[in-house]
């Protein structure tokens, strides 16, 4: 689950947050501005090849489906202002 802050919030305890381990949506009069997702390790190589894997899978997904990346960006970010 996310927590969700006010940028004021953020900045005065930031060290709390860094070492915290719950991502954080951080908003500016009430709508979320943006995301602290803190992390503690590098990923090990396994991690790295997983996600490497799930982009190729996607990459193939977007294809089959004739959509590009700038459209499934687009999507997104109208469905950022709709939860807003």
């Amino acid at each position: 689950m996310v927590e969700k802050i006010g940028i004021r919030e953020f900045r005065q305890n930031i060290g709390k947050y860094v070492d915290g381990a719950v991502p954080i949506a951080v908003a500016r009069h009430g709508r979320t501005v943006g995301y602290f997702i803190p992390i503690h390790r590098e990923p090990d190589q396994a991690e790295l090849e997983a996600l490497k894997s799930a982009a190729l899978k996607l990459e193939v997904l977007l294809a089959e489906q004739g959509i590009s990346e700038e459209e499934l960006v687009q999507e997104f970010r109208q469905l950022r202002v709709n939860q807003a």
